[in-house]
């Protein structure tokens, strides 16, 4: 289809989508392939780049004084017949057609649309950009056009697969789908497209492939019955399909054949708005289908434009009878009589040239959903503009020497169509990308309606921005939602993912994190540790604060300790009060009171130093309490110990020629020898703290989800030679009182002495074992009981039978009873 001009603009479209190549021998003569398979939107492409060119022609502000003319070719849906096409388009080595009566022949075109196939686009701009001519392509969109390097001259006005692909990736992701089929065609744009999908998908994180599967050109059944099988037992719920419109036919046909129901469909751009798919035989499988779809744009006008064409119409040759009589048999159904290569072969009725051709239903004339029509339109536009700006630069001032080119105005045109979109090319040649999101839509009727529902364009930082309108969206599925996709349910917090050897990332094991990690996020690959005093909850999703334990006031056992220490205490107050009052008898007089209130005093500091075990361990706490408790024992057993000599020596004395003994023996004897003992343990006590002072220290070895706050004694030999001091002065009493156990009772209280001694040395012997095996709190409740018990021991050996006599047998508390009992025991 030829029309002259000033300049011409080339064009290949696919006007059949069917070639049948001749048998060819060696004596026979070369012939063209027969072309069937009217394509009647491929027609109406190449018509839309007819109608543009015509409203440039018109446009006084566009090209003045000068006429663009068009020379159009049909590839005829092969690679073979689109490369010849270009070739003559570039070279104008066309078989001579008589377009005027004094003009035969076109010239070289300057500028190329099309085509429609990446393959061939590859083909074509690879021999063209050596001639320099810009190519300009509406719907070819492998990735790998946008190589400068082997593709200088190449433009395009659809966006590449590279975009087409982070936009599904997008709406992948949008919905939770990460286990996903891949479907793609034997070809440039289908091997392109799968490359660029598993790498952006593998470099998102967002999913994985369950299969990716390559359709044949040739509709190999075999093949096609293996792949829709694997569909119809993977677990993977959503399939996208990166193919034309003729894999689609074919591959859909065997999807009824098996019944393969409950798959979500996602369609690339070449068959998202493909009516031919929307029959009632597939209309079960593919309604709910989701694709994206190139932009949709009006063209005011365009309607009439179409309406004007006709069979009888010359107009200085504007088209070639031959395809403008296929159309017209296409779309009545009719032939023209001779036609030998007619439309319809086997005959039908004859056409008149009178049909109606706006009473038609056909989707020749359904301009509500232009979308590769409109990128033609805008490719002619593209090319109008660069010729448009070149020719307006004045000479000595282009960005060249001595010549213009026109690429580099190509490259640099930046316009809006009516429509209201931009239309420019980046450094690659690429149009500003933007597609609809498209969604199939069953209606009532049983019809299919494909209808935008969002859009996805990209913005800043050339990401990608997608926007859904999910309340308009049909799902094919008995509950009415988007399913679910996943080789693996989500991780959820509290667990990690561990990888299945062998299988894709998205197939995976969900571990819980161990005691002390945690995971706060869904399909975490790794658990955190908590800070150290903190602890996983039960649902190890978030760290909590480590229980503390320590020996409380506010637990039974630390309230039964308190109270045994305070009863001891009052104890101790209460027989100091007794032995005040009966200081004067003689009971107390013959058992050395003074002795006897010092050794009450130091029980009753006894009492009182376990208080300091009990609570939470302090500084001076844990500085005191073993000082306290050092010092008040060794008090305690200085001054039993020194009762103990008082009543050898005192026996020693009513013996013939013992007198003497005595004087070492006096009241100030015996407080100094008490206060030099007690100050030896002090002295201990201030080395250790002063060289390795006990402290607070919480201890995390008994339980990993409790801090067990507790004294460290600091230096062990210090903790070691303070109890060593108090157990050498307990054996010495024991040993002195157990010589002494057979005196006299009314003299002395030997064997009292002897009994609570031996009552102490087995309480600390028992505490030492039990002291190291005790964890925690039970430790220091092990020494508190400790004290007690041998404090209760002292107490209730020492001064119980005392107590006894004085308070209820009041007539044993005499001198003579004493005397008495003296004279019957010896």
């Amino acid at each position: 289809m030829h029309k002259p001009g000033d300049v011409v603009l080339g064009g290949l479209f696919e006007v059949h989508y069917t070639s049948v190549y001749p048998e060819r021998t060696f004596t026979s003569e070369p012939q063209q392939p027969h072309c069937t398979g009217f394509d009647i939107v491929g027609f109406r492409n190449a018509m839309t780049m007819v109608f543009a060119i015509e409203e440039i022609n018109k446009n006084l502000n566009l090209l003045p004084n000068v006429t663009l003319g068009y020379s159009l070719y049909d590839n005829c849906g092969a690679l073979v017949v689109a490369l010849s096409g270009a070739l003559s388009l570039a070279s104008g080595q066309e078989e001579q057609f008589l377009l005027q009566e004094n003009c035969s022949g076109i010239p070289p075109v300057l500028g190329l649309v099309g085509d429609h196939y990446s393959t061939f686009s590859i083909a074509i701009s690879s021999v063209l950009s050596l001639y320099n001519i810009p190519i300009v392509s509406y719907f070819a969109t492998c990735s790998c056009l946008s190589d400068r390097q082997r593709f200088p001259t190449f433009f395009r006005t659809i966006p590449s697969d590279a975009f087409q692909v982070r936009a599904m990736i997008q709406i992948l992701k949008h919905f939770g789908w990460t286990w996903i089929g891949l479907l793609v065609s034997d070809d440039d744009y289908g091997l392109h497209v799968a490359q660029s999908f598993q790498s952006d998908l593998a470099k998102s994180g967002d999913g994985c492939l369950a299969y990716l599967e390559i359709l044949p050109w040739d509709s190999d059944p075999s093949e096609l019955k293996r792949i829709v099988h694997l569909i119809k037992t993977s677990t993977a719920r959503v399939v996208i399909v990166f193919a034309h419109e003729i894999h689609l036919i074919q591959l859909m046909e065997e999807v009824a054949k098996q019944n393969v129901i409950g798959r979500q469909w996602i369609a690339s751009e070449t068959w998202t708005t493909a009516s031919v798919l929307q029959t009632a035989h597939l209309t079960p499988y593919l309604r709910g289908t989701l694709g994206i779809a190139i932009r949709r744009g009006e063209l005011p006008g365009l309607r009439e434009f179409l309406l004007k064409i006709h069979p009888d119409q010359s107009d200085n040759g504007r088209y070639n009878n031959n395809l403008v009589n296929q159309f017209w048999e296409f779309t009545f159904q009719c032939r023209f009589a001779p036609a030998p290569a007619g439309w319809l072969e086997g005959g039908g009725a004859l056409c008149t040239g009178q049909e109606h051709i706006e009473n038609v239903d056909t989707e020749f004339f359904d301009l509500s959903n232009l979308r590769p029509d409109y990128n033609v339109y805008k490719a002619v536009y593209s090319l109008a503009y660069a010729l448009n700006d070149m020719l307006h630069c004045k000479p000595g001032t282009g960005p060249f020497r001595g010549h213009s080119c026109l690429i580099h105005y190509l490259q640099n045109v930046n316009f809006t169509t009516p429509f209201g979109d931009q239309v420019s090319f980046d450094e690659n040649g690429d149009a500003l990308p933007i597609y609809d999101v498209m969604n199939w839509l069953h209606l009532p009727d049983g019809q299919i309606k494909v209808q935008n529902v969002g859009e996805v364009k990209r913005s800043g930082f050339k990401s990608e921005e997608l926007t859904i309108d999910e309340d308009k969206m049909f799902w094919n599925f008995e509950s009415g939602k988007p399913p679910r996709s996943v080789c693996s349910e989500s991780c959820p917090p509290g667990t990690r993912m561990a990888r299945n050897k062998g299988q894709p990332e998205c197939c995976f094991t969900c571990i819980p994190c161990s005691k002390g990690k945690i995971s706060k996020n869904n399909n975490s690959l790794e658990c955190t540790s908590c800070p150290e005093d903190f602890w996983s909850n039960p649902q190890n999703d978030h760290c909590v604060p480590k229980k503390t334990e320590f020996l409380s006031y506010h637990e039974p056992l630390g309230i039964c300790l308190t109270t045994a220490s305070l009863l001891g205490t009052f104890i101790c107050a209460v027989v100091l009060g007794i032995f005040f009052y009966h200081r004067r008898t003689p009971m107390v007089r013959a058992n050395n009171s003074e002795l006897s209130f010092l050794l009450l005093v130091s029980l009753k500091l006894c009492f009182l130093c376990s208080l300091l075990f009990i609570g939470r361990p302090r500084v001076w706490t844990c500085q005191l309490r073993h000082a306290a408790f050092g010092i008040s024992f060794v008090l305690c057993v200085s001054c039993i110990l020194v009762k103990t000599m008082v009543v050898l020596a005192v026996f020693k004395a009513s013996k013939p020629g013992g007198g003497t003994i005595l004087k070492w023996f006096g009241s100030m004897q015996q407080r100094g020898t008490v206060l030099a003992l007690t100050c030896i343990q002090a002295g201990i006590c201030t080395a250790w703290l002063v060289s390795s002072s006990p402290a607070p220290h919480k201890n995390m070895q008994y339980q990993n989800d409790k801090i067990v706050y507790e004294c460290a004694v600091g230096s062990t030999i210090g903790f070691a030679v303070l109890l060593g001091y108090i157990g050498v002065l307990a054996v010495l009493s024991f040993l002195l009182a157990f010589l002494a156990r057979n005196l006299p009772d009314n003299f002395n209280e030997a064997r009292l002495i002897t009994f609570s001694m031996l009552s102490f040395c087995a309480v600390w012997v028992a505490f030492v074992p039990a002291y190291v095996n005790s964890p925690g709190k039970y430790a220091d409740a092990v020494e508190v009981f400790a004290i007690l018990a041998s404090s209760f021991g002292l107490l209730v050996a020492l001064f119980g039978p005392k107590c006894y006599i004085i308070l209820l047998k009041p007539e044993r508390n005499t001198k003579k009873a004493i005397m008495g009992r003296l004279t019957i025991n010896e």
